[in-house]
């Protein structure tokens, strides 16, 4: 269970990744804060490091996570071990390093090669292992158009296999026609299935990156109805509209009565919380590798000792279907 192979690159991936967004620090979007508050790059690095001492090799950033603070820190971090590392990151939404928030997205695909530069300068590296469109969806002509530059970035020697960042599994078909797809990233925890995106990844040997494994912290068990949060947070009251893990600042009381419906189940044989939610993940399909994101060593080292236990067994598996009314 512990590895599985991108695509045709020769490289692979262990279970489990390092979603760096939170170490991005602050950045608005349309007037939304789409940072995780204030940051410490020393700590990030330290727990950047940590984890890879543990055996975890993957780690996933994006352009706009702090507006390409994120990538910096990444790159600070995997110097001297890049060679042990296999590094993600997405374009699709341009964003204004100075003035720290988005500013639209691409709109031709002759943007993609000027993505890609960008973020190998931050990264500071000669090459990126995997490269996600960031977009949640397009047009179908357009996606065709990114899978080709994609392509010509592979066969340049820029990047080694590509993506998609989405939840729409017929804009996800498009590319993985094409022969150097080898994932796709989706939405994937305990409370929110995608079976279009598992069954896709299954069906074409993509590999299942799932995005908010952890519901943006909540389904870790260390907050509860009188947490706040500060307002460069996104998960505070300049939250995005589509936020839904916490609502006015607070987590969301529907799914935490849920989380305790089934944390009897996800704590078993010595878990955490946070180590059976990435459980249910490995017993969800062979294709899925869970990307939580961290702040801190000691979360970095919790998320990878869930390795350790492995999977949930298939009768915890349906237990909890049954009591989350999945069974139908």
């Amino acid at each position: 269970m512990e590895s599985i192979n991108l695509g045709k690159t020769g490289l692979q991936i262990r279970r489990i990744g390092l979603g760096s967004w939170a170490i991005g620090g602050p950045c608005m979007d349309g007037g939304a804060q789409m940072g995780w508050g204030d940051v410490d790059d020393e700590q990030s690095v330290r727990a950047i490091r940590r984890a890879v001492e543990l055996g975890v090799n993957y780690i996933d950033t994006a352009n706009i996570y702090g507006a390409g603070h994120s990538e910096e820190v990444v790159g600070r971090a995997v110097r001297g071990i890049r060679d042990e590392v296999v590094i993600s990151t997405k374009f699709g939404i341009l964003c204004d390093p100075v003035a720290k928030c988005t500013t639209g997205i691409i709109r031709e695909a002759g943007e993609v090669a000027r993505s890609c530069e960008d973020s190998l300068r931050r990264l500071g590296t000669d090459r990126i292992d995997l490269l996600l469109f960031h977009l949640g969806s397009c047009a179908p002509e357009f996606a065709a158009e990114v899978r080709e530059a994609l392509e010509a970035l592979v066969r340049a020697g820029k990047i080694r296999a590509y993506g998609w960042s989405t939840e729409d599994a017929a804009c996800a078909r498009i590319f993985a026609e094409g022969e150097h797809c080898a994932a796709f990233m989706h939405i994937g925890n305990v409370l929110e299935d995608y079976p279009d995106m598992i069954a896709l990844c299954e069906e074409t040997g993509m590999i299942s990156l799932c995005r908010s494994p952890l519901c943006m912290g909540l389904l870790t068990g260390k907050y509860g109805t009188d947490t706040r949060f500060a307002a460069n947070d996104l998960r505070g009251r300049n939250a995005p509209a589509w936020m839904q893990y916490f609502v006015d600042g607070k987590p969301n009381p529907e799914l935490l009565r849920r989380l305790d419906g089934i944390r009897s189940v996800l704590t078993s044989g010595g878990r955490t919380l946070a180590q059976g939610c990435l459980a249910w993940l490995w017993g969800r399909s062979p294709q899925t590798v869970p990307v939580p994101g961290f702040r801190t060593e000691r979360q970095a080292e919790d998320n990878a000792r869930a390795l350790e236990f492995g999977p949930l067994t298939p009768a915890q598996m349906a237990e909890i279907d049954g009591i989350l009314g999945r069974n139908a």
